[in-house]
């Protein structure tokens, strides 16, 4: 996976339906929060696992996001659900994270950076000692209000997930608040390697809205575009 993947992520799925609906918008992650000491899960393990399997051969992956700390129950949790990628949005041991990752060297791990729950500097060493054993990292938004990291629909410093993005040996994936109206912007202002949106996709009863969301894909992906063909000028400049 390259530092600039344009990996777009759609979280919280609740159905099959809903799930083939992301893939056919064009995502390339289908997010399944499941194991979460704030939100009630959208979906439950036996319906994740169905969700997964549909969208066997659609384009998109499935994603397990989960808080759990143990590496063993982690990996089971994925291998039941068949997904092809774990996001860990909780505070795994990194030995815990070393075990996952020599167990599974085939999962694309995603190491979640909870942006409000600690100063930068130590969100920053905590990311560079996990480098070694993911594939990507995702900043999202803490919510003090509600005690929630991560679809609390709030967007966090921007400039921190910036420096993060270029100080990191792996991509970035930003999340915290993103919808169709400020994707673009976020990108231009962070220039990560992907972008993770959940609440911003959502109509008024909590389903994700199809014209919400090929509007931010087209969003996300134009700015995605132009941020390649402005670095490609660059090193043009540059030789």
């Amino acid at each position: 996976m390259s530092r600039r993947t344009e990996l777009i992520q759609a979280a919280g799925a609740v159905s099959v339906g809903e799930a083939l609906m992301l893939a056919r918008c064009g995502v390339s992650y289908v997010g399944l929060p499941l194991r979460l000491p704030v939100h009630r899960p959208d979906v439950t393990d036996e319906e994740a696992r169905a969700i997964v399997a549909a969208l066997a051969g659609s384009g998109a992956q499935a994603v397990l996001i989960t808080y759990l700390s143990d590496a063993e129950e982690a990996l089971a949790l994925c291998r039941y659900l068949g997904v092809s990628g774990l996001q860990l949005h909780g505070n795994m041991p990194l030995a815990h994270a070393a075990r996952l990752r020599a167990a599974a060297p085939e999962l694309f791990v995603i190491k979640s950076l909870v942006i409000g729950t600690a100063p930068e500097a130590d969100i920053l060493a905590q990311a560079q000692a996990h480098a070694p054993l993911v594939d990507a990292f995702l900043t999202d938004t803490f919510d003090p209000a509600s005690g929630a990291s991560g679809a609390t629909g709030k967007v966090h410093d921007w400039a921190v997930s910036a420096r993060l993005a270029r100080a990191l040996p792996r991509p970035l994936i930003l999340a915290g608040g993103l919808d169709a109206d400020n994707v673009a912007e976020a990108i231009r202002t962070v220039q990560p390697g992907g972008v993770d949106a959940h609440t911003g996709l959502e109509d008024t009863q909590g389903r994700k809205d199809e014209a919400l969301l090929r509007r931010f894909v087209t969003q996300a992906r134009a700015a995605f575009a132009a941020l390649g063909a402005a670095g490609l000028a660059k090193d043009c400049d540059s030789a």
